[in-house]
């Protein structure tokens, strides 16, 4: 019989925290008081520390000796690093993930990017909560790409870097491009993917995270939070 993974109260209080922090819905700068998100969470100051600490880790969250914890800041210069580390990264995933990948690989792409889809119709829509739903299916389909790829390091590293470039990217989403069609971009990326063709979907994917990266730095005339 399978050991059952015990989701504990530091693990809930992470994943709740990451959201926050990852959506804007916890401002870039702003700071952390236990007793505060104590209260918000309904979580007690152990777990919550914890929670704080592995964020830490993965440089969402800071600590300062006096200050206690806050929310990382925004600035234009650590984006332009983190979009290049990740560019980086998303490339070499997807190059491995093409030579490996097999027919169920293929499907599961098809299907993220059919839900992906959906998603994109709701969020053109204004639906409520549509911006979170369109963040989580845009997640699948990126992983979905990657997931036949054979460096578990690589793939590590990658969902570091997705999860700080989110966080930006979703100032774009509040400030969007009319001229882009992300929806076109996902297509385009999939069929190069599908089609065998790493050239073109290394090129189209760093142009994918190349136009985020310069929408949000337009969005963004100072450090928010800094």
């Amino acid at each position: 019989m399978a050991e059952e993974i015990q989701f504990t109260l530091s693990d809930k209080a992470y994943h709740l925290l990451r959201r926050d922090i990852v959506s804007g819905r916890l401002v870039p700068g702003s700071r952390l008081r236990i007793a505060k998100i104590s209260q918000d969470y309904d979580i007690g100051a152990s777990p919550l520390r914890e929670a704080l600490s592995k964020l830490s880790s993965e440089f969402l969250v800071e600590f300062e000796a006096q200050r206690g914890f806050s929310v990382a800041p925004i600035v234009a210069q650590e984006l332009r690093d983190i979009s290049r580390v990740r560019s980086d990264l998303e490339s070499d995933a997807i190059t491995r993930a093409i030579k490996r990948g097999d027919d169920a690989w293929e499907a599961n792409i098809v299907a993220a990017f059919y839900n992906l889809g959906k998603a994109d119709a709701r969020r053109r829509q204004g639906a409520e909560a549509s911006i979170d739903e369109w963040e989580d299916r845009n997640r699948e389909f990126h992983e979905a790409l990657v997931a036949a790829c054979d460096s578990e390091w690589v793939k590590r590293l990658r969902n570091l870097l997705y999860f700080q470039h989110e966080r930006y990217r979703r100032i774009s989403l509040t400030n969007p491009d009319p001229k882009r069609d992300l929806h076109a971009e996902h297509q385009a990326i999939m069929d190069a993917t599908l089609a065998r063709d790493a050239a073109r979907a290394v090129k189209l994917t760093q142009e994918h995270i190349d136009l985020t990266t310069r929408a949000v730095l337009a969005a963004i005339e100072e450090p928010i939070g800094g």
